[in-house]
C-alpha cells in the first residue's frame, strides 16, 4: 500500500470515526434518558453518588465503544470493497503493549 492509500485512509477513517463518537454519545444520552427519565449525570459533580456517575461512565464507555468498533469494521469492508486492497491495519510485529 502506497503514502497516499494510506494517508487517504486515515483521513476516512478519522472522519468516519469523529462523526461516529458525536452520533453514539447522543444515541447514549437518549438512551440513558429513556431508561432513567432523567438527564445524564455529570460523572465529575461530587454531587452526584457514585454509583450512578460509574453506571453511567460505564455505560456512555461499552454505548460509544461498540458503535466505535462495528463502524470501524464497516469502513474497512468498504474500504476493501471499492479500493481493491484490504484497509491499513496496525502492524502486530510492531506493536509493544
Amino acid at each position: 500500500m502506497n503514502t497516499s492509500q494510506k494517508l487517504l485512509w486515515n483521513l476516512y477513517a478519522g472522519a468516519v470515526g469523529a462523526l461516529t463518537t458525536v452520533l453514539a454519545a447522543k444515541a447514549v444520552n437518549a438512551a440513558w434518558e429513556l431508561a432513567t427519565g432523567d438527564a445524564p449525570p455529570e460523572p465529575n459533580d461530587p454531587d452526584v453518588p457514585l454509583r450512578r456517575a460509574l453506571t453511567w461512565a460505564i455505560a456512555s464507555g461499552i454505548g460509544i465503544g461498540l458503535s466505535q468498533l462495528l463502524v470501524n469494521r464497516f469502513a474497512a469492508g468498504q474500504w476493501t470493497r471499492v479500493m481493491g486492497t484490504p484497509a491499513p491495519r496496525f502492524n502486530k510485529t510492531t506493536l509493544h503493549i
